[in-house]
C-alpha cells in the first residue's frame, strides 16, 4: 500500500481521533490542527502513548488565512497533502426564531466555509499530481433537518452540495471527493447527555444502539483507498439504518 500524507482537520475530537488513527494504522501519515494547544498537547502525548506519531499544528479552519498557513506547516513538515478529510465542526443549536446572527455564523463558519479554506490550498498540487482523496463528514442532520439546528443542518447539507461539484470538476484528474453522513455515534459529547435522552435517540435506530467512532473511520477509509478510484461524488450515510434515503 502507498503511503500518503493525510491530513483531518479537528482530529482531536472523538470521530477525528478515530479517522487518524485508523489512517496511521493504513500507513499513512496523518496530521491534524487545534485551536487549543493545551488540550492538543494532551492529546499528542495519549497518541504517542499509544504508539501514534502525528503532526499537529495551530490554525482555526474558520479563517481563510489560518487554515492556509496551516496547510503550508503540514506541508513543509511532511509534504503534498494527498488525502484531506474535512471533518471539523461545531454546534450552536437553538431554533431559528431565536437563532443569533453570531450563532448561524460561527457554524457556517466552521462547518461549512472551512470547506473551501482547507480544500482551496491542496487541490491545485493534487491536480498537478493527478491523484487526491477528499472527504467531508456531514451529518445524518443534513439529510433530514433537526429541530432546533437549521445552522447545523443547512452546514451540513452544503458540504454534500461541495463534494458533488468539486467531485464533477476533478474526476478526470485521479481526484475523488465524497461524503460520510453519520449519525448519533459515541463520542463523549453524546454520552454527555443525559441517559433517558439517549435512550430515546437510541429507540429511533434500527441497530438498537448508537454508533462508534471508529465506524466512521473505516467508512472513510474506505473512500481514501487505492481502490476507491471509481467512486466518486457519493454520500455514505453511516446511521445504524436510523435514515435511509437512496
Amino acid at each position: 500500500m502507498t503511503s500518503r500524507v493525510a491530513l483531518v482537520t479537528g482530529g482531536t475530537g472523538g470521530i477525528g481521533t478515530a479517522i487518524c488513527k485508523r489512517l496511521a494504522r493504513a500507513g499513512h501519515r496523518v496530521a491534524t490542527n487545534y485551536r487549543n494547544e493545551e488540550k492538543a498537547r494532551a492529546w499528542e502525548q495519549a497518541a504517542r502513548a499509544e504508539g501514534f506519531d502525528f503532526t499537529i499544528v495551530p490554525g482555526d479552519v474558520s479563517k481563510p488565512e489560518e487554515a492556509a498557513a496551516m496547510v503550508r506547516r503540514v506541508e513543509e513538515a511532511l509534504g503534498p497533502v494527498e488525502i484531506l478529510v474535512n471533518n471539523a465542526g461545531i454546534t450552536r443549536d437553538s431554533t431559528f426564531h431565536k437563532m443569533t446572527p453570531e450563532q448561524w455564523n460561527d457554524v457556517i463558519a466552521t462547518n461549512l466555509n472551512s470547506c473551501f479554506n482547507v480544500t482551496r490550498p491542496v487541490i491545485e498540487g493534487m491536480r498537478e499530481r493527478k491523484w487526491g482523496r477528499i472527504v467531508q463528514i456531514s451529518s445524518i442532520n443534513g439529510q433530514k433537518g433537526q429541530y432546533g439546528q437549521a445552522n447545523y443542518a443547512a452546514a451540513k447539507a452544503g458540504m454534500h452540495g461541495f463534494t458533488i461539484s468539486l467531485a464533477q470538476e476533478n474526476a478526470k484528474l485521479g481526484i475523488t471527493v465524497n461524503t460520510v453522513s453519520p449519525g448519533y455515534i459515541g463520542t463523549d459529547m453524546v454520552m454527555a447527555v443525559p441517559e433517558a435522552v439517549r435512550e430515546k435517540i437510541v429507540a429511533q435506530i434500527p441497530t438498537g444502539r448508537l454508533g462508534e467512532p471508529d465506524e466512521i473511520a473505516y467508512a472513510v477509509s474506505f473512500f481514501v483507498a487505492e481502490e476507491a478510484a471509481w467512486i466518486t461524488g457519493a454520500n455514505l450515510a453511516a446511521n445504524g439504518g436510523q435514515y435511509m434515503g437512496w
